[in-house]
């Protein structure tokens, strides 16, 4: 029985949530590199990457071969490259409009509580009561 179309690209973007699974496709877009190279730069145990990569083969986005003693990778395609160039477009993108409201947000008054205050903002801020033990206060409590 063949998967839904939709169902095999969620495994693949499954695949890719992972930052260490991300960082190695990263450095294997500039060629293949020994996993000796790839543990220098990312800096994890040696048991955690290969698990990782070894996800990374299933998934077909990278192939491995031996060159004497070393054990070299590289990208399936450069298809896996594209796909994230278009990660780092789209999160630019993304940023970018997140940027803009925070500083329209900035900018314009609350009627109740006047402009917003420079400074990071964190999910879930908003006004802090007693009875809540300084949480946010949700809608409808």
């Amino acid at each position: 029985m063949s998967v839904p179309l939709y169902q095999a690209k969620a495994e693949l973007f499954r695949t890719l949530g992972h930052p260490v699974r991300i960082r190695v496709l990263e450095l294997l877009q500039d060629g293949p590199k020994p996993v000796r190279d790839l543990l220098a730069v990312i800096e994890v145990e040696p048991s955690n990457l290969s698990q990782q990569l070894a996800v990374l083969r299933r998934a077909g986005m990278v192939t491995s071969y031996r060159d004497g003693p070393l054990v070299m990778y590289s990208l399936s395609t450069p298809d896996v490259a594209d796909l994230l160039a278009a990660g780092r477009r789209i999160l630019g993108t993304v940023l970018t409009d997140r940027d803009a409201l925070l500083d329209e947000l900035r900018a314009a008054p609350d009627a109740a509580t006047g402009p917003v205050p420079p400074g990071p903002v964190v999910a879930g801020d908003g006004p802090r009561t007693p009875a809540t033990n300084g949480s946010p206060t949700r809608p409808g409590r």
